[in-house]
């Protein structure tokens, strides 16, 4: 049976979902961060050594990395399921988005969280008004105008279609789904992207998804 090592607000409640959405069963230890440097604990790292999560573990296998277990779970135990079928162009598209969403949307995500939270940090007095400055000149020139054109591109891939690889819902759009709510919960997104945020409601309706929310717990996208 899998089990999914599960850190809390981390990016592993997709594959919770993905689960979900395939009924397969799985078992689901919980890890808690430090709460002061918000790492993960010793336990996690001691099943993977970065500490990272989503990892599974499945037999004598472990695998890291979420596009790479996505596509473990689907060859070993998806049956064809929620991805097109090989050789098409909806196959291209699946395979684009399950990379780009770590690969391409989620660094300006994380650089704008980093570059938001330094200037909270304790520092000297006199040293805070220069780090702030900096930060602010680091987010407005580049990393703002980097999710926004992120944003844009997607907005525009969902114009003339249901889901990001065609009419048909996939694993890829399980992906995708992280980076798309953490821009909504730091305000990315708002009425200029009607397509993204119906995407984010669908996802929301979907029933594999309430109880993947309902087995891994709430998580805090803002931190």
């Amino acid at each position: 049976m899998i089990t999914i090592h599960h850190l809390n607000n981390s990016r592993s409640q997709r594959i919770l979902w993905l689960l979900e959405e395939l009924e397969i069963p799985y078992e689901l230890k919980f890890y808690q961060r430090d709460a002061k440097t918000m790492l993960a604990p010793q336990a996690l790292r001691d099943i993977h050594p970065l500490g990272k999560s989503p990892v599974i573990t499945d037999d004598k296998n472990t695998v890291a990395e979420s596009g790479a277990i996505i596509e473990y779970i689907l060859k070993n135990y998806g049956d064809n399921r929620l991805r097109p079928a090989p050789n098409t162009p909806e196959d291209l598209r699946f395979t684009y988005w399950l990379h780009y969403a770590e690969g391409s949307a989620m660094p300006p995500l994380v650089l704008s969280l980093i570059f938001s939270q330094a200037p909270k940090q304790p520092m000297l007095f006199l040293v805070q008004p220069i780090i702030k400055a900096f930060c602010e000149k680091v987010l407005t020139t580049y990393v703002n105008p980097q999710i926004n054109m992120h944003i844009d591109f997607m907005e525009s891939e969902l114009k003339n279609r249901l889901w990001f690889t065609g009419e048909e819902f996939s694993a890829a759009d399980i992906q995708i789904s992280f980076p798309l709510e953490a821009a909504a919960a730091r305000g990315s997104l708002n009425s200029k992207h009607p397509n993204l945020l119906n995407f984010l409601e669908r996802i929301h309706a979907r029933e594999p998804y309430k109880e993947a929310l309902k087995r891994g717990g709430a998580y805090n996208l803002l931190s």
